[in-house]
């Protein structure tokens, strides 16, 4: 992996909107762990892994917690490989469940959302 291809972990950090110390847990409970690392130690990250905390990043709003942040992302991968029909269908089906757990949370959040503005009219009329 060329170096060209790779990123530290500050600029990581400013590119997703996480803190250091977030994307360091991240990697210590093993749900983004560094492609790489340089001759002196430090993490190396490439697009995939960026692509892999934004989605992780988009996450946290909808509430999902980190053991189902690392579920779905084992999902993710299971689906990417051309495994066993039965395998790659059971994988289907857990990624469909999230993606409707998803929407469902959403909504709620958009629910939320409308009873805040209904809130703000009413004050603005006060």
């Amino acid at each position: 992996m060329s170096t060209s291809d790779t990123m530290h972990i500050g600029e990581l950090a400013e590119r997703t909107g996480l803190s250091l110390r977030t994307i360091r847990h991240y990697d210590e409970i093993g749900l983004l762990k560094p492609s790489g690392r340089t001759e002196g130690g430090f993490r190396l990250y490439t697009g995939r892994d960026l692509d892999r905390l934004l989605l992780i990043r988009r996450m946290k709003p909808l509430g999902f917690s980190l053991e189902e942040m690392a579920e779905l992302l084992r999902i993710i991968e299971a689906r990417a490989i051309d495994g066993p029909t039965g395998d790659r269908g059971e994988a289907e089906a857990v990624f469909q469940r999230f993606v409707a757990d998803a929407r469902a949370r959403r909504e709620k959040l958009r629910e939320q959302l409308e009873m805040a503005d209904e809130f703000l009219e009413r004050l603005d009329r006060l």
